[in-house]
């Protein structure tokens, strides 16, 4: 009876020791995302696509990221309420709003604004999307 209370110990301390590994040391956002050192905090590209999950630009998106700006062209007759967009951002950055999403962006006198929050979480940098529509062909 002794030796089974003993292999019934050894195994509850196995499953202590177990889960107490699986706690992690690295530190997480609210969203449970790891928050890294990295400070590089940018937009590297920036896309819209339409309904049928094709760029709308007529020529890739201008990025400044002295200015954080995105200007771009899209097509002539393009649905402005309904585009999803994309982006590259520097390693470990998240970018608020989401991306991927339908957007509506067809109030083009009010870009829309997107920010890029840098890994460490310390930087953040608000990019505004400015486009225009190419002229009747």
């Amino acid at each position: 009876m002794k030796r089974h209370n003993y292999i019934i110990f050894l195994l509850f301390l196995l499953i202590i020791g177990s889960m107490a590994a699986c706690e992690s040391d690295y530190p997480m956002d609210e969203n449970d995302l790891l928050i890294t050192n990295r400070s590089e905090c940018a937009l590297t590209s920036f896309e819209l696509l339409g309904s049928d999950h094709r760029t709308v630009f007529v020529s890739a998106a201008v990025i400044d990221t002295i200015a954080q700006t995105v200007t771009g062209a899209v097509k002539y007759g393009t649905n402005l309420a309904k585009l999803k967009p994309s982006c590259g951002h520097s390693i470990d950055a998240i970018i608020t709003p989401e991306m991927g999403v339908w957007t509506d962006f067809s109030d083009l006198a009010n870009p829309k604004e997107y920010t890029v929050v840098s890994g460490n979480r310390k930087i953040r940098k608000t990019y505004k999307i400015f486009l225009t529509v190419q002229t009747k062909p």
